[in-house]
C-alpha cells in the first residue's frame, strides 16, 4: 500500500507544497478565514505573520517581549496574537498562537529570486501539533486532522 493510502486511514489529510524559485516549499492556508501564502519551515520554532497584514487577518495583537531572530536578522520587535482558527485545506487548529513581526528581509529575498512575497510562515509549532510527515520527493506535507475532546 502506498504511503498516502495508509496515512489517509490514519486521518492524515495530504497538503500539496509549490516548490518556489529559492527551493523553499510554500503552500496556501488561511487564518482566520482569510487566504494566505506561506512558507513551510522546519526550522521556525514559531507560526508568524507578517506585522503589517494583522489587519488583514483579523488578528487581535499584543504586545510582546520576544525579540526573534532568523534569516539573517536578529533582535526583531514581535508582537503576538493568541485564538487564532488555521486552516490548511481540511486540517484545521482553532486555538493558533501566531508571532507578528517585521517579514521585509525575508519577502525580499524571496523576491530578488524572481519568488513571490509571503504573508507568513507555518513552522514547527503547526508540524508538532499536526504530527506532519513531509514527502519531498512528492512536494507534500500530511497533518494528522485533530481530535477535539468536549
Amino acid at each position: 500500500m502506498k504511503l498516502s493510502g495508509i496515512l489517509k486511514r490514519k486521518q492524515y489529510v495530504k497538503i500539496k507544497l509549490n516548490k518556489i524559485n529559492t527551493n523553499h516549499f510554500e503552500l496556501k492556508a488561511s487564518i482566520n478565514n482569510v487566504l494566505g501564502s506561506f512558507i513551510l519551515d522546519t526550522g521556525a520554532s514559531n507560526s508568524c505573520i507578517a506585522i503589517n497584514l494583522a489587519e488583514k487577518f483579523k488578528l487581535q495583537v499584543e504586545d510582546s517581549e520576544t525579540k526573534a531572530a532568523g534569516a539573517g536578522a536578529i533582535g526583531m520587535e514581535t508582537k503576538i496574537s493568541s485564538k487564532n482558527k488555521l486552516k490548511i485545506k481540511n486540517w484545521k487548529f482553532n486555538n493558533q498562537t501566531l508571532v507578528l513581526l517585521d517579514l521585509t528581509h525575508v519577502n525580499t529575498a524571496l523576491t530578488e529570486h524572481n519568488a513571490e512575497a509571503v504573508d507568513g510562515i507555518i513552522g514547527a509549532d503547526v508540524l508538532e501539533k499536526g504530527k506532519a510527515i513531509i514527502d519531498y520527493k512528492k512536494h507534500c506535507v500530511y497533518l494528522k486532522k485533530l481530535v477535539y475532546k468536549f
